[in-house]
């Protein structure tokens, strides 16, 4: 629905903020009605036939927890579950409003708003359809199947802690808030900061990844903020920076907890002031960017212990997503097994189409301290060397003994590796040619890896 054909409810017990919201909003919505008693709420959300409600999250008298807004939240969504309602808070309250939209609320505004960014909550809350969660269930209709998905929607999820995560994170889409999230490597962050971009209103801008854990420092500002010719050796002509290239779109900071504390303190003053200003010149260039960021640091610790700016904590984790190691959700694994077997098995034209039973409970005991990147990876090289159209358990090189479930410690990678040429070159009599082919190397790769390992 357009917000020139909304009919829009405010509620709030400062009449100037009544007052000041219903002068915006008369000129772009269909109808707009105030009220400052939240106790008449019942009789308007019954009769009233609104196609929004802005909804207060402090009243004078404090219901549950201290917060009448989630009483009065939970009032509207029972009476019209499909309610379209949007808290209004203060920006000490933020992790209120997240409580409030896990609870059903479709956004979240501050107090004092800018009356572009409200606009834009209020226009995008009303375009937006059902649920998008990208979730692959246990059982799928023909009518599923049949639908189709964006080109990077692989997020591939049926246990309720990443539904939550999902949801969450969709909801928050539509909005520019800053998004910090946090898991361990491999549980797929950087996956989810790409469907956080494809569900916002920049989604047909540019979606730019940084791995700040790659970067020196030397490289730090030229890289983000970019620099003109002539600012240092190399430079020989002017170069815009990540932030720059993001414009209009979202810009993903992976691996944020590895930054120095003097280049925290450098890109904390370009997120204050929404501007960079390139290497080697004066001139400030203003900002429209989204900002996503992540880390598997405890960052709070990280604050503790004062190795972490906490003003730049507060900048980027106006929302903070985790996301469950695969440990934690096994029911998932089924599910994301079936994905990249019939990934890899089409990739390398192999003709492997099923995961036994016996290899999904095997690898529902397993620890995965890799997390998705790590199942990934066996099942790739699983389907590159069975034989069979079934994957069985013999298939998967998992370190564990007896059934029992391994730690991260007793994972080794490269151990994995030599297991499998010591396999590969078993299957093809000591053929180097066919093992390279097989394992989807070069003679000489295959060559420098026997000889690191000493086969």
């Amino acid at each position: 629905m357009q917000l020139s054909e909304a009919k829009i409810l405010i509620i709030d017990d400062d009449v100037d903020v009544l007052s000041a919201a219903k002068l915006l909003l008369k000129r772009h919505a269909k109808a707009v009605d105030i009220e400052k008693n939240p106790q008449k709420l019942p009789f308007l959300i019954t009769n009233g036939d609104y196609n929004l409600v802005l909804l207060d999250m402090n009243f004078t008298r404090d219901v549950n927890s201290g917060r009448e807004g989630f009483h009065w939240l939970d009032r509207i969504l029972d009476i019209k579950p499909s309610s379209k309602v949007i808290m209004i808070t203060a920006y000490g309250d933020i992790e209120m409003a997240i409580r409030a939209i896990k609870a059903g609320a479709t956004d979240f505004v501050l107090k004092p708003w800018e009356n572009d960014k409200l606009l834009a909550t209020i226009a995008g809350a009303l375009e937006g359809g059902a649920d998008k969660a990208i979730v692959v269930p246990e059982e799928k209709s023909k009518e599923d199947n049949k639908k189709p998905k964006p080109a990077a929607d692989t997020i591939v999820a049926s246990s309720e802690s990443m539904r939550q995560v999902l949801a969450t994170a969709e909801r928050v889409a539509t909005t520019d808030a800053n998004v910090l999230i946090l898991g361990e490597n491999g549980t797929g962050k950087t996956q989810l900061a790409k469907h956080i971009h494809q569900h916002s209103k920049r989604s047909d801008k540019p979606f730019v990844v940084v791995d700040l854990g790659a970067l020196s420092e030397t490289l730090f500002e030229s890289e983000l903020f970019g620099h003109v010719k002539g600012a240092f050796t190399d430079a020989r002509e002017d170069r815009a920076g990540r932030f720059e290239e993001a414009k209009g779109g979202t810009i993903f900071l992976d691996e944020i907890g590895n930054l120095t504390l003097p280049l925290q303190a450098k890109l904390l003053t370009v997120i204050q002031e929404r501007r960079v200003t390139r290497v080697g010149s004066n001139k400030p260039i203003s900002l429209d960017v989204r900002l996503l960021c992540a880390t598997n640091m405890n960052i709070e610790k990280m604050v503790t212990e004062k190795t972490f700016r906490q003003d730049l904590l507060y900048r980027i984790n106006t929302i903070e997503l985790e996301l469950p190691p695969l440990r934690e959700r096994p029911e998932d694994i089924s599910a994301l097994a079936d994905f990249y077997l019939k990934q890899y098995s089409k990739k390398y034209n192999r003709p492997v189409n099923d995961v036994s039973s016996a290899l999904i409970k095997k690898m529902q005991q397993y620890n995965w301290p890799g997390n998705i990147r790590e199942l990934q990876h066996a099942i790739e090289r699983a389907v590159i060397l069975s034989q069979e159209k079934t994957l069985q358990p013999d298939d998967l090189f998992l370190k564990s003994s007896g059934g029992q479930p391994v730690t991260a410690t007793g994972f080794d990678l490269e151990d994995m590796e030599k297991t499998l040429i010591i396999k590969a070159m078993k299957r093809f009599n000591g053929n180097i040619t066919d093992a390279a082919r097989e394992l989807g190397l070069s003679r000489a790769a295959l060559y420098r890896r026997m000889e690191k390992y000493g086969l």
